[in-house]
């Protein structure tokens, strides 16, 4: 069933339905809005008053005038020149979220591209055209470079894939029988002045943190379970005496993933009060939500904001200079966000020592031979290296761009960059829990027959004995190669096959 692009707000769900293949549709009151925008820019055409990048030039040419004869030919101009950028292609998934936030921004109205212009953007996604897009080229103050590639394809220039191909642009429509774009004043401009990458790739950071957040809890459920930690830290009453709504929704999962552990009962657990590791879940994994609703929330403004420079007001039928290009409250809240999954992860690390010290006491005494190597114990060295790369993504992005176009383009976002750390930083942390899952199932192995145990935490131990099972097997347990990394019998499990395993508990 199609995502309906209405004059209504996007909603993130849509544009993650859209990103996984669901095709798009233009609603009637969206195109009225585009065609009611484009009738703005055309009586700017025809009276000829000075507006930023249709009539006049742009950047540091922002006051110098373009003549009538110039104006198409300015547009074809900007979608060349500002096609730069390098690294690795982005996924297919971040090139639909791109175009699908683009598409939703012009449906806004605030853009004055013609009809054709959304026409063809909806064509594209739904025929499977997408641009190759660089990684590296936007500064956060409009993808600028990125887009200019969406628009070399639109008219039938750049590159794109189609059914799984990589092909010249022109190849890719007349394949997928879409008729390039002919650009007119304004389209050129409009198709390049949005972050629609950064913000289509910020939706994809939340949709991973979504499922990253759980598994968190799960983890330290497996964690409480192997030290006979006290659960009294879950208990509605503590999260109400503190009500940030993450606490209160970290402290009911938690206690949740206990349901039927021992640890429940009046003699369950081991000590009156645990370490801070163990104690402080509720508050630190409370943060990280808290923080990804404040992202989510910036980032369904951004996606069904109007922020087009220059901004066409229906009302005043007028187009104005503006720097709502600036995705400012998204960029520092991912910054933000870094910071609480760095926590998260340290937490993690902390609560490891803890495992590694019941361990090493459960050898130390005699525990049960085996001739299974003890996965978590292997990755205990590994997990401090994350840590100590967890740290440094921690750190703010939004701070460092230098000034562009000879002084004019003083100040950008680094959205791009953020969103980039962000998602490098919740793999990270996908990593650390991984291995402390794999620790605690080593604390169990070792200390003798599984006690009663909650039904969350079993449920994740058992997808974890199927890693280590598909591992000494020479197997990946149903993991893509990507996610497993190579894995032997004497290696043991990856990471990245007990990150399967969590994603299998608590899919998208």
């Amino acid at each position: 069933m199609a995502v309906t692009i209405s004059a209504a707000p996007m909603s993130l769900r849509e544009l993650l339905a859209v990103v996984h293949g669901e095709r798009v549709h233009l609603a009637p009151d969206a195109r009225g809005r585009i065609a009611a925008a484009r009738a703005v820019v055309d009586h700017v055409l025809d009276t000829g008053e000075a507006v930023y990048g249709l009539t006049t030039q742009v950047g540091h040419g922002k006051d110098t005038r373009v003549s009538a004869e110039q104006v198409t030919r300015q547009q074809e101009w900007l979608i060349r020149s500002h096609a730069g950028g390098f690294g690795p292609p982005l996924s297919t998934s971040h090139v639909r979220a791109a175009l699908a936030v683009r598409l939703n921004g012009i449906a806004r109205g605030g853009s004055g591209a013609s009809p054709a212009v959304a026409d063809t953007l909806t064509a594209m996604l739904n025929a499977g055209v997408h641009p190759v897009l660089p990684r590296i080229a936007s500064v956060g103050a409009g993808d600028l470079g990125q887009l200019a590639w969406v628009a070399q394809v639109a008219v039938g220039s750049g590159r794109a894939e189609h059914d799984g191909v990589e092909l010249p642009g022109a190849e890719a429509l007349r394949r997928a029988g879409i008729a390039p774009l002919r650009l007119e004043g304004k389209d050129g401009l409009a198709l390049i002045s949005s972050n629609a990458v950064s913000v289509g790739a910020a939706a994809l950071v939340i949709e991973h943190a979504e499922r990253t957040v759980p598994a968190a809890d799960t983890a330290v459920a497996l964690s409480m379970e192997a030290t006979d930690a006290n659960p009294s830290i879950t208990l509605p009453v503590v999260a109400a005496a503190k009500p940030y709504p993450g606490q209160i929704a970290a402290a009911d999962h938690l206690r949740t993933e206990l349901t039927g552990s021992r640890l429940l009962d009046p003699d369950g657990p081991h000590s009156v009060q645990d370490a801070l590791s163990f104690r402080v879940v509720p508050q630190v994994h409370g943060a990280l939500r808290d923080q990804l609703a404040v992202v989510a929330a910036a980032v369904e403004v951004e996606l069904n904001a109007a922020s087009d420079n220059p901004l066409v007001d229906l009302q005043s039928r007028t187009m104005i200079s503006t720097g709502n290009f600036h995705p400012m409250v998204m960029a520092i809240g991912l910054d933000a966000l870094r910071i609480a999954i760095a926590h998260v992860g340290q937490l993690s690390d902390r609560r490891m020592s803890h495992l590694w010290e019941a361990a090493m006491t459960a050898v130390a005494s005699g525990g049960p031979p085996s001739d299974e190597p003890a996965p978590g114990l292997q990755l205990r060295y590994a997990a401090a290296a994350a840590l100590a790369e967890l740290k440094l993504l921690a750190a703010p992005a939004t701070l460092d761009s230098p000034p562009l176009d000879l002084g004019v383009e003083d100040h950008a976002t680094s959205a791009p960059l953020s969103v980039d750390k962000t998602e490098d930083a919740l793999s990270l942390l996908d990593d650390l829990l991984a291995i402390e899952v794999l620790l605690a199932r080593d604390v169990l192995t070792l200390t003798g027959p599984l006690p009663r145990i909650g039904a969350g935490a079993r449920a994740i131990l058992h997808l974890a004995d199927d890693a280590v099972a598909a591992a000494g097997r020479g197997e990946a347990s149903g993991v893509s190669a990507d996610d497993a990394g190579a894995v032997s019998s004497s290696a043991g499990p990856t990471p990245g096959a007990v990150h399967a395993a969590l994603r299998r508990r608590f899919p998208a």
